[in-house]
């Protein structure tokens, strides 16, 4: 699960900065940074903020964030078939 990089992501597709978003967030700039890198795990309650500011429900954070090594092995087949086609129709609903 790669929670920062998504975050990242999701951040840099509404054209936001670390700055702006980190204050919207209401956490500094440097904690931010590390929460994008995986250097720090945000608590819930600053997760359910970063989600809100993002305009992305919490779960829906959480399931962009699972990666194929996540998933147990039986099933990554066919979690590497549907999670390209679900992704985009998520990433499609709650984009900029």
């Amino acid at each position: 699960m790669d929670l920062g990089k998504q975050i990242q992501s999701l951040r840099k597709s509404k054209s936001l900065t670390q700055e702006d978003f980190a204050r919207e967030c209401e956490i500094t700039q440097t904690y931010l940074s590390q929460i994008e890198n995986n250097q720090k795990e945000p608590t819930i309650s600053v997760l359910k903020k970063i989600s809100s500011v993002l305009k992305v429900p919490l779960p829906i954070l959480f399931y962009l964030s699972i990666e194929e090594g996540d998933v147990a092995p039986e099933k990554r087949e066919a979690f590497s078939l549907l999670e390209p086609s679900i992704k985009s129709l998520i990433l499609g609903f709650f984009a900029v």
